[in-house]
Protein backbone atom coordinates (compact mmCIF):
# COMPACT_ATOMS: atom_id res chain seq x y z
CA UNK A 1 0.00 0.00 0.00
CA UNK A 2 1.52 3.49 -1.22
CA UNK A 3 0.90 6.25 1.43
CA UNK A 4 0.17 9.10 -0.79
CA UNK A 5 0.81 12.72 1.53
CA UNK A 6 3.19 11.48 4.01
CA UNK A 7 5.82 13.25 2.74
CA UNK A 8 4.35 16.61 3.37
CA UNK A 9 3.38 16.36 6.77
CA UNK A 10 6.78 15.44 7.37
CA UNK A 11 8.16 18.67 5.59
CA UNK A 12 5.79 20.79 7.34
CA UNK A 13 6.97 19.45 10.65
CA UNK A 14 10.19 19.69 9.90
CA UNK A 15 9.63 23.70 9.01
CA UNK A 16 7.80 23.75 12.27
CA UNK A 17 10.72 22.75 13.81
CA UNK A 18 13.15 25.26 12.47
CA UNK A 19 10.75 28.00 12.54
CA UNK A 20 10.83 27.24 16.84
CA UNK A 21 14.68 27.25 16.93
CA UNK A 22 14.97 30.47 14.52
CA UNK A 23 12.68 32.22 17.08
CA UNK A 24 14.58 30.51 20.03
CA UNK A 25 18.09 31.57 18.55
CA UNK A 26 16.40 34.97 17.98
CA UNK A 27 15.31 35.71 21.62
CA UNK A 28 18.72 34.33 23.03
CA UNK A 29 20.38 36.71 20.33
CA UNK A 30 18.48 39.72 21.78
CA UNK A 31 18.40 38.60 25.55
CA UNK A 32 22.90 38.55 24.54
CA UNK A 33 23.21 41.84 23.04
CA UNK A 34 20.64 43.28 25.49
CA UNK A 35 23.23 41.91 28.31
CA UNK A 36 25.86 43.72 26.51
CA UNK A 37 24.20 46.93 26.18
CA UNK A 38 23.49 47.01 29.93
CA UNK A 39 26.93 46.31 31.17
CA UNK A 40 28.38 48.90 28.68
CA UNK A 41 26.18 51.42 29.60
CA UNK A 42 26.40 50.62 33.54
CA UNK A 43 30.26 50.97 33.27
CA UNK A 44 30.08 53.83 31.48
CA UNK A 45 28.23 55.06 33.89
CA UNK A 46 30.15 54.69 36.63
CA UNK A 47 33.21 55.69 35.07
CA UNK A 48 31.31 59.30 34.95
CA UNK A 49 29.81 58.78 38.35
CA UNK A 50 33.35 57.76 40.03
CA UNK A 51 34.79 61.24 38.83
CA UNK A 52 32.28 63.36 39.88
CA UNK A 53 32.16 61.97 43.41
CA UNK A 54 35.14 64.54 43.88
CA UNK A 55 32.96 68.05 44.19
CA UNK A 56 36.59 69.56 42.50
CA UNK A 57 36.17 67.99 39.20
CA UNK A 58 32.93 70.50 38.61
CA UNK A 59 31.05 67.85 37.59
CA UNK A 60 27.08 67.36 38.08
CA UNK A 61 25.83 65.11 41.01
CA UNK A 62 27.34 61.41 40.95
CA UNK A 63 23.87 59.98 39.89
CA UNK A 64 22.71 62.57 37.66
CA UNK A 65 25.64 61.72 35.45
CA UNK A 66 25.38 58.33 35.76
CA UNK A 67 21.48 58.37 35.07
CA UNK A 68 22.77 60.63 31.60
CA UNK A 69 25.34 58.44 30.83
CA UNK A 70 23.41 55.25 31.09
CA UNK A 71 20.53 56.66 29.18
CA UNK A 72 23.56 57.64 26.11
CA UNK A 73 24.02 54.14 26.03
CA UNK A 74 20.63 53.02 25.46
CA UNK A 75 19.78 51.79 29.29
CA UNK A 76 18.60 52.78 32.48
CA UNK A 77 19.55 53.80 35.83
CA UNK A 78 18.46 51.12 38.39
CA UNK A 79 20.80 52.18 41.25
CA UNK A 80 23.68 53.97 41.89
CA UNK A 81 26.15 54.30 45.07
CA UNK A 82 28.09 56.95 44.64
CA UNK A 83 27.94 59.28 47.55
CA UNK A 84 29.76 62.39 47.25
CA UNK A 85 33.27 62.60 49.17
CA UNK A 86 35.23 65.89 49.59
CA UNK A 87 38.72 63.82 50.53
CA UNK A 88 41.39 62.99 48.15
CA UNK A 89 40.92 59.25 49.00
CA UNK A 90 39.95 56.50 45.78
CA UNK A 91 36.32 55.76 45.98
CA UNK A 92 34.69 53.15 44.35
CA UNK A 93 31.41 53.49 42.73
CA UNK A 94 29.10 50.86 42.04
CA UNK A 95 26.39 51.31 39.39
CA UNK A 96 23.28 48.80 38.15
CA UNK A 97 21.77 49.74 34.74
CA UNK A 98 18.76 47.86 33.03
CA UNK A 99 17.80 47.61 29.16
CA UNK A 100 14.13 46.58 28.63
CA UNK A 101 13.92 44.41 25.36
CA UNK A 102 10.39 42.66 23.58
CA UNK A 103 11.61 39.42 22.67
CA UNK A 104 8.81 37.73 20.51
CA UNK A 105 6.69 35.17 22.09
CA UNK A 106 8.51 35.79 25.16
CA UNK A 107 7.34 39.05 25.72
CA UNK A 108 9.11 42.59 27.93
CA UNK A 109 12.24 41.56 29.45
CA UNK A 110 14.40 43.69 31.58
CA UNK A 111 18.14 42.58 31.29
CA UNK A 112 20.70 43.93 34.22
CA UNK A 113 23.89 45.08 33.71
CA UNK A 114 26.49 46.15 37.10
CA UNK A 115 29.85 47.93 36.83
CA UNK A 116 32.00 49.34 39.75
CA UNK A 117 34.62 52.16 39.10
CA UNK A 118 37.23 54.02 40.87
CA UNK A 119 38.38 57.35 40.78
CA UNK A 120 41.35 58.31 42.91
CA UNK A 121 40.97 62.08 43.44
CA UNK A 122 45.09 62.49 44.32
CA UNK A 123 46.20 61.01 41.16
CA UNK A 124 43.62 63.17 39.11
CA UNK A 125 45.28 66.23 41.22
CA UNK A 126 48.89 65.05 40.53
CA UNK A 127 49.96 64.37 44.16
Amino acid sequence: MIERGSATILAMAVAGLLAALTVGATAVAMALTAREKANTAAESAALAAAVATYPGTGRPSPVAEARRNAAANGASLASCVCAVDGSVAPRTVTVRTVVEIVVPIFGRLRIAGAARAEFDPAAWLGF
